[in-house]
């Protein structure tokens, strides 16, 4: 009898080789599966032999170990698709999860920079030397593009059409997509390529990646998450901002100015609309806010 172990690998690799998931979110379904094989180790069963009753139960052994209800309700997630993939395979015949219900979870709201904490943000690197003028650009460029930090690091020179006013970006599982690139964000990033990318490579090998370190190699997510926090404390935002908050910021302001929602979802890189949709709530939210400010009988 083929014990569960080989079973989650198998179901992994699938994820990465014909779903295409890109490296953290497969790492993200093997830690909850990990959770759901201790399981599977304490009750001695294998994949092969559990009930939904016994799904159930896993729920609620997750909630006994004071997990929250959307970290519940992801590794429920997880232990679904692994079902779905074993009776695609042909290994169970019955799916233990179809009748099973995650537990209900609040959706909050994305945090999200107002126009003159962006403004604020963006005056904040020093723009009389490299390192600052590097800043500058990747800061204006993650505002102007809604890219996760991932895919702002991962850019290479090739990456960057100047005259075109774009820039191609590899997203999630890979897949890429072209962005358009603003005036703003050209000219700080022009400024940057001119005359802060020579002194800080200075002489040294040279370098694929657009954004450099102090060392003259590719910028890592934790050096970019550095330097926006160094930007934060200078402007007085520090629990709200975070690379992704910028992505928000992005999204909502476009949104707010008559953008489409097809249009953001492309940019964003989203592979279906309803992840695009959050953004909607956030305008309606900001709507009964104002209403409820503004309006006399409010």
């Amino acid at each position: 009898m083929m014990k569960s172990g080989p079973l989650i690998e198998d179901f992994l690799r699938y994820l990465t080789v014909e779903r295409g998931l890109a490296r953290n979110s497969v790492l993200a379904y093997g830690q909850d599966l990990a959770k759901f094989a201790r399981y599977l180790n304490v009750k001695a069963r294998n994949a092969r032999q559990i009930r939904q009753g016994e799904i159930d139960e896993f729920a609620r052994r997750l909630s006994r170990e004071g997990l929250a209800a959307r970290s519940i309700a992801r590794a429920l997630n997880a232990v679904r698709m692994f079902y779905r993939f074993l009776v695609a395979e042909k290994v169970v015949t019955d799916d233990p999860t179809a009748q099973v219900r995650s537990p209900r979870t609040h959706k909050s709201l994305p945090r999200y920079l107002t126009l003159e904490e962006v403004d604020h943000l963006l005056g904040a690197p020093d723009l009389q030397s490299p390192l600052g003028l590097r800043d500058a650009a990747m800061v204006e460029l993650i505002y102007a593009t809604g890219l996760r930090v991932s895919e702002l690091v991962s850019l290479r020179l090739r990456d960057i059409n100047m005259e075109a006013g774009y820039l191609r970006c590899a997203g999630k599982g890979g897949k890429e997509r072209l962005v358009p690139l603003g005036r703003q964000a050209a000219q700080r990033l022009r400024a940057y390529l001119e005359r802060a990318r020579p002194a800080i490579l200075s002489g040294g090998t040279a370098h694929p990646a657009l954004f450099l370190n102090s060392r003259g190699r590719g910028m890592s997510r934790q050096g970019f998450w550095k330097i926006l926090k160094k930007c934060g404390r200078a402007v007085g935002l520090r629990g709200k901002l975070s690379p992704h908050v910028l992505r928000h910021s992005f999204a909502t302001h476009l949104l707010e100015r008559g953008a489409d929602l097809r249009s953001v979802q492309m940019m964003l890189g989203h592979a279906d609309i309803s992840t695009t949709q959050i953004y909607t709530h956030i305008n309606r939210e900001r709507l009964r806010k104002i209403y409820k400010d503004f309006h006399p009988r409010a």
